[in-house]
């Protein structure tokens, strides 16, 4: 590793990381959070309603910036804000000072998440992403894992207001590292990075092109009908919130149309038209799109069903699906190999097949399961999701011109937000439906019709690229001195 990629590498890890952490560690500190202001619970969901919708609404402008203005700058900005706000809740006087600076914290952490792989992708030779995504994927899974219990010994020791302040001393450190770090092909004297045995080239035509305009108005078109789909998830998910959060996704869907329809006609659209138009990054999406939907969706039927049906404390709760965890964080770093021995293409339709037979088994659990079984499932869906996490992420990133990795890497973050917002919605809806039914996945549909989005991944997966045969070919020429070699992105 490179001196220069090694803070770009540290800042990714540790904001993601950071981002992780804080939505689990949340969910445990709601309660004493809600006796503590005296709120009532419609005002404690809106600390997690706000920041989700806030996210997600902004994650595609905030990639655009990064890519006008350079992912380390904006990240800097994200990261420093974020340790702001959480400096911040942690004083709050009351419930409606935790509300407003949540949604900051959305709006800084919007900032933040796509230039971690904005970041990464400027970075790294395409060719190389694989390990690095891999990486950052893997500290993601151990902070979630870890996030409720630090979450609950923060509680129980100093109160609720300690798990904001948790995530201020790494994130006030990575935005300063990320100020004094020097954006790559920029500084008065700019160069590109050589390939191996080539001068520098200089880049001053770079410098003298206009940037292209941010397009404000599909900004926010796009922002609003986010904002309405996520907040109709959110809200379709809370009893007696059916009916207006039907009102609100069909609101989403009408913006959405106007989007659609600006986007056409701008001169400069936020959504590339060539990012849109490349099957790997579409299919890409599409797979973690799938994929985070059926897997949220599943656990949060299979933790009413171990809770509430086998009448588990939340400790044992959390020690049944611990194989998820622990795969997802030792499975990480093989997905790299994986990928450059079999390609995207089967390395991800095995990935989606895992996560298929996982949600699938759990489907089939009546209120004698056992740990045993629960846990063959979980390590299923473990197995399968980060396989299709890091595989269908490099892909994304990879196939990404890098003039629209900001973009790029929002996309991923959007799909990422709304994908595990649309399952448990679903779930919750299905679950409603079959009221005799229950928590037991058996009995009802909530966790079968979950088993069928999974299977979604399968196709999707099917339309990735395959392996770059290009790599393997023996006697393959090298490139002729004094010429840059060609790297398809």
């Amino acid at each position: 590793m490179t001196p220069r990629r090694g803070p770009v590498l540290a800042c990714s890890v540790v904001g993601a990381a950071v981002v992780a952490l804080d939505g689990t560690v949340l969910t445990i500190a709601q309660p004493a959070l809600q006796h503590d202001l005296h709120a009532d619970i419609g005002q404690v969901q809106w600390t997690s309603t706000g920041y989700l919708v806030a996210v997600a609404s902004l994650l595609v402008f905030a990639g655009r910036l990064g890519d006008r203005y350079g992912h380390r700058r904006v990240f800097a900005y994200g990261a420093l804000g974020f340790a702001a706000a959480s400096t911040g809740i942690a004083l709050a006087p009351g419930i409606g000072a935790v509300i407003a600076l949540r949604v900051l914290q959305g709006v800084c952490g919007a900032l933040l998440q796509p230039a971690t792989l904005g970041m990464l992708r400027t970075a790294y030779p395409p060719d190389r992403l694989g390990t690095p995504i891999a990486v950052r994927t893997a500290v993601i899974g151990l902070a979630a894992a870890a996030g409720p219990l630090v979450g609950g010994a923060l509680v129980s020791a100093y109160g609720w207001r300690a798990v904001f302040l948790l995530g201020v001393p790494p994130t006030l450190a990575i935005g300063l590292v990320a100020l004094a770090t020097r954006e790559p092909g920029t500084g008065p004297d700019r160069t590109r990075e050589p390939g191996p045995g080539h001068a520098s080239e200089p880049a001053r035509a770079a410098d003298a092109a206009p940037r292209s305009p941010l397009d404000p108005v599909g900004a926010l078109l796009f922002a609003v009908a986010l904002g309405l789909l996520v907040h109709g998830l959110v809200d379709a998910a809370r009893p007696g919130g059916t009916l207006a959060g039907l009102l609100a996704c069909a609101g989403a869907v009408a913006v959405g149309f106007a989007f659609a329809r600006h986007e056409r006609r701008a001169a400069s659209p936020l959504l590339p038209p060539e990012l849109l138009r490349s099957v790997p990054v579409v299919a890409g999406l599409a797979v973690l799109l799938a994929a985070s939907a059926a897997l949220f969706g599943s656990l949060f039927v299979a933790t009413y069903f171990l809770q509430d049906v086998q009448g588990l404390d939340p400790l044992d709760c959390a020690l049944r699906v611990l194989p998820l965890a622990v795969l997802m964080v030792l499975g990480a770093p093989l997905c790299a190999p994986l990928q450059r021995r079999f390609g995207p293409r089967r390395t991800a339709t095995a990935g989606a097949t895992l996560l298929t037979l996982g949600v699938f088994q759990l489907s089939r659990f009546d209120a004698t399961a056992g740990a045993v079984p629960v846990g063959v499932a979980a390590a299923l869906l473990g197995a399968g999701f980060v396989t299709l996490m890091v595989t269908a992420t490099s892909v994304v990133v990879h196939r990404a011109p890098e003039a629209h990795a900001g973009v790029a890497g929002g996309l991923q973050q959007t799909v990422m937000n709304v994908g595990p917002a649309l399952g448990v919605a679903a779930a919750t809806l299905l679950v409603a439906l079959v009221p005799l039914g229950g928590f037991v996945p058996a009995a009802g549909v909530a966790v079968p019709a979950l088993t069928a989005v999974a299977a979604l991944a399968v196709p999707a997966a099917l339309a990735l690229p395959g392996k770059d045969r290009r790599r393997t070919r023996q006697g393959a020429t090298p490139p002729r001195p004094g010429r840059r070699p060609y790297v398809r992105s």
